[in-house]
């Protein structure tokens, strides 16, 4: 499904499947746009559960793919406002956060940092944004934070009456795109190759 060029679009591509032990997550790509443009600094990956994507049952799986509309979200666990800024203790709350709207019987769908304890997929249905991963890494904690919150600063930017004060709102003209609904095994990139010699 792509993205329409329209408004503020976070165009999430699955890309397939990394697995650690007796965990597996999907793996993905994530670009935002504005008006069709590529936004600056706005990229990188994304962790879900494992797939195929259901939204009609609450089984922890990723959700389908598909549009989606973003809102701003006040949980005791994540929030789009008046999230903790400690940055010495990971994971404290509430955590930064967005919530995705109409996505049927499952609830609490939200794009939140990757956390301890579990820095592989911190997610039962959620997206964790991350900067490029191999199958056995795990996500950094802090890293993740900072790009939930670029996300949050340009949503701002994008809709400020959005984020005013504090409460749920649905933020106009803003979505989630997902495409994809692989079930392959995502191939780790290659090891380099020996030096080249002169």
């Amino acid at each position: 499904m792509p993205i329409t060029g329209h408004g503020w679009e976070l165009h999430v591509v699955r890309l397939g499947l990394q697995k650690q032990g007796r965990i597996t997550r999907t793996y993905a790509t994530y670009q935002a746009h504005h008006d069709g443009v590529a936004i600056a600094n706005l990229f990188g990956h994304i962790c879900e559960c494992t797939g195929p994507g259901d939204n009609l049952h609450r089984n922890g799986k990723r959700i389908e793919a598909g549009r989606y509309p973003l809102s701003t979200h006040s949980g005791r666990k994540y929030r789009s406002a008046g999230f903790s800024m400690d940055m010495q203790t990971p994971a404290v709350q509430p955590m930064p956060g967005l919530l995705l709207m109409e996505t049927r019987e499952r609830s609490a769908i939200l794009i939140h940092p990757g956390h301890p304890p579990k820095l592989y997929l911190s997610s039962i249905g959620c997206l964790n944004p991350t900067h490029p991963l191999g199958r056995n890494d795990s996500m950094e904690f802090f890293e993740s934070r900072a790009r939930v919150i670029a996300l949050i600063d340009s949503l701002r930017a994008h809709s400020p009456d959005s984020f005013r004060d504090g409460r749920p709102r649905q933020i106009p003209g803003a979505f989630v795109v997902i495409d994809g609904e692989p079930m392959t095994p995502f191939p780790d990139a290659p090891p380099p190759g020996p030096p080249l010699v002169a």
